[in-house]
């Protein structure tokens, strides 16, 4: 059992209940026991959390692991300019150099409040080693809850589509590696650290049937659909070229819509799309430093809240942005929603909410992730809001959005630490940049 008292405590729950001055027990099942104002009236190791606020564990729903290697590249490019000048370099990648590159993404991750992550991994180079086996070590390693999925690209270069024709796949190859990815690693159960979902990577890089196949196939083994859409002005008119419609019409066509489906970005969207969204349940990834590092836009994060689409936060990959972290993206997606619709746009409550338990619903974790409740499991934050940095905002969720990016006295995932007083607890963050050095100089170099 661990018991944090003299705290500040926001729970997120549907109420948005909140202590100035609470408690919150971890029982020795890994979920929590209880949670309420002043002290805990029950006997076992206490935390003092004076200064601090506990949160939920925050929940990344977009990012790309491997792209930890090639950071820093393509600065002032749009989409698919980046990503033409990538793919060549992603097409080198193998087991080792993902493996290096996740292990220092999710130890960053880790550091910055965040302590549930998928992951969207579509680069799988013949000679590459088992990709996917690399970064789910990697999460085993760092504590983090993982949901990667096992990602694919069917439509190369000479059939009309964006990625080199070294890069991609054969159809059938794809889909019956990713029925293999999930008969091999998904855990359906509630506590699960590591679940697979189905993500074909786009509609530029992937055929029509693997689309509708793959949606099928999830929807067989009961695991969740992910994809890019909606991210730029050139997927629209791609998709429009391609296809005679919009992206969202498109995955509609292909059956990419429903309450088992979250999408990445969903920059450019109409009001009925929207409205199909909110409709069928369909989540959304809301990636907004990665949007405006590409010149991509600004999601109508407003509108999709008042539309009733789940609507979570993801750093992206590291390639598309640099900073990564998870804690930082709390007031970023508040700043973008408020240059869209000025200061009434989005609070304070409302960014944290993307951040756990909008996260949490897209990823299907709802039940028993992003929020402090009796039973849920204990995969929480305590931020440290007392120093320099946050002094003189005496709204302890304000001086986490507003502020600087809070430093994390303890994260537990299931009531296992995974950060203390700052530190990675089963990781050294030294030997992380070591490797994830030598990954980003073997991949550019080959040496």
């Amino acid at each position: 059992m661990i018991i944090i008292e003299n705290v500040a405590v926001a729970t997120v729950d549907e109420a948005g209940t909140e202590y100035a001055d609470g408690h919150v027990v971890v029982g020795g099942d890994g979920r929590i026991a209880a949670v309420g104002p002043g002290d805990a009236d029950v006997p076992g190791p206490r935390i003092d959390g004076t200064g601090c606020l506990v949160t939920p564990g925050l929940v990344n729903t977009h990012h790309h692991l491997y792209q930890w290697a090639t950071r820093g590249l393509a600065l002032d490019e749009t989409l698919f300019g980046w990503l033409t000048t990538l793919y060549p370099i992603w097409g080198r990648l193998d087991a080792g150099i993902v493996g290096a590159a996740a292990g220092a993404g999710l130890g960053w991750l880790a550091l910055s409040g965040c302590t549930t992550s998928m992951d969207h991994h579509y680069v799988f180079p013949r000679d590459g080693g088992d990709v996917l086996q690399a970064e789910i070590e990697a999460a085993r390693t760092i504590g983090l809850r993982f949901h990667p999925t096992r990602g694919s690209m069917d439509l190369g270069r000479k059939d009309g589509g964006l990625p080199p024709d070294n890069v991609v796949e054969e159809t059938d190859e794809a889909l019956a590696a990713t029925e293999a990815a999930i008969d091999r690693w998904h855990d359906p159960s509630p506590d699960a650290m590591l679940q697979i979902a189905v993500a074909p990577c786009s509609p530029f890089s992937v055929t029509t049937r693997l689309m509708e196949e793959a949606a099928v196939l999830a929807r067989r083994k009961g695991v969740r659909l992910h994809t890019h859409l909606a991210e730029t002005d050139d997927e629209e008119e791609f998709c429009r070229k391609q296809f005679g419609c919009t992206p969202v019409e498109y995955a509609e066509r292909v059956g990419w819509l429903g309450n088992d489906v979250w999408l990445a970005h969903g920059v450019h969207l109409d009001d009925s799309a929207i409205a199909r969204l909110g409709a069928t349940g369909t989540g959304v990834a809301h990636c907004p430093s990665s949007n405006a590092r590409l010149g991509a836009g600004a999601a109508r994060v407003r509108e999709l809240l008042d539309s009733r689409v789940p609507v979570g936060l993801g750093v992206d990959g590291a390639a598309s942005q640099e900073v990564s972290h998870l804690g930082a993206e709390l007031r970023q997606a508040l700043y973008t929603a408020r240059l869209r619709g000025g200061p009434k746009a989005m609070n304070a409550r409302e960014a944290l909410r993307l951040g756990t338990i909008g996260g949490a619903r897209c990823l299907g974790r709802q039940d028993d992730l992003g929020s402090l409740e009796v039973g849920k499991l204990a995969d929480l934050v305590l931020w440290r809001l007392d120093g320099l940095g946050h002094e003189g905002i005496d709204d302890k969720v304000a001086a986490l959005v507003f502020g600087p990016p809070a430093p994390v006295e303890l994260a537990l995932v299931g009531g296992k630490p995974v950060v203390e007083r700052g530190e990675l607890v089963n990781a050294d963050e030294e030997t992380l940049t070591r490797a994830a050095r030598d990954a980003h100089r073997r991949l550019l170099t080959g040496r």
